[in-house]
């Protein structure tokens, strides 16, 4: 990156706040924490910040949990996000998607409070991700460069050294077409912006590529018509939480009893746990157009 990081004041830019995709009342909260800082708390919050700057474009990006308090990383990452959207506009990055992929923090913010009545954040290593530069959604999907690693599970296809992984946020219909629309224009987006890091093969792992989850919902629902455009391989492991998280935005197993049926997909998943099954992550390889 050119320049310099400067030293934030203790406002939120109106500029920061579209980026990040803020609404009026996170945003409110994220001014009160600013305004509200010690100098110490002001000065780890700096540190935190230079420190995220100097992640922009890692590939990989290695998953990092914050090594201070949670206020202090959501000033450091709320702060960045001019500087990266500079960066990514210096790489000839298209407008829409930096703004796509950076309003993943306001996302998660409204997620959290939608499902806790509260501000913060459920993982706050996730926004180490989503501002590293290295982390685009392009259309419905999102996606991250890859390296698999040695000794861990590989797609019985050449790959090559780099593969793309794929997330699912949380914004909306998973329609075929919108999946299809977005394997296309990560083809397309790689090719043009990191071509040195050629990819063929587009990676997934999670509980909804659980074979469970096609044996029992409508062969026309849109998870088991997403589940279709993956091979599975590899072992697979334990992962009801996320299941839950997923369906219900809870991080628990407790008080399953009060959680909603209104949906077949709730329904399915409390009763397989019920029922003393478990749901299960699933890795999966889809070859890219």
């Amino acid at each position: 990156m050119t320049g310099h990081s400067p030293r934030a004041g203790t406002g939120l830019s109106d500029q920061a706040a579209a980026l990040l995709d803020l609404d009026p009342w996170t945003r409110s909260q994220v001014e009160h924490m600013l305004g509200g800082l010690s100098p110490t708390a002001r000065n780890a919050v700096d540190r935190a910040r230079e420190g995220l700057v100097a992640r922009f474009g890692a590939v990989p990006v290695e998953r990092s949990e914050p090594e201070t308090s949670a206020a202090v990383w959501v000033c450091a990452c709320i702060e960045i996000a001019p500087l990266l959207a500079g960066w990514m506009r210096e790489r000839g990055i298209p407008a829409d998607v930096i703004g796509r992929s950076l309003a993943d923090v306001g996302r998660h913010l409204r997620l959290h409070r939608a499902h806790t009545g509260a501000f913060g954040l459920d993982a706050p290593w996730w926004l180490t991700v989503v501002l590293s530069g290295s982390l685009f959604q392009l259309g419905r999907l999102q996606f991250m460069l890859h390296r698999l690693r040695p000794g861990a599970p590989a797609p019985p296809v050449e790959t090559g050294p780099w593969v793309l992984d794929v997330h699912i946020p949380e914004a909306g219909p998973l329609t075929p077409a919108a999946v299809d629309l977005s394997f296309r224009r990560a083809v397309e987006f790689y090719a043009a912006h990191l071509p040195g890091q050629p990819t063929r093969v587009a990676v997934y792992s999670s509980w909804l590529l659980d074979p469970h989850l096609g044996e029992h919902l409508a062969p026309t629902s849109n998870i088991v018509r997403f589940q279709r455009g993956f091979t599975a391989y590899g072992d697979p492991r334990d992962d009801g939480l996320d299941a839950v998280q997923f369906t219900f935005g809870v991080r628990t197993l407790d008080g399953l009893d009060r959680l909603p049926r209104a949906s077949s997909l709730q329904r399915l998943v409390l009763a397989r746990i019920e029922a003393g099954g478990r749901w299960q992550s699933v890795r999966g390889y889809r070859q890219l157009p």
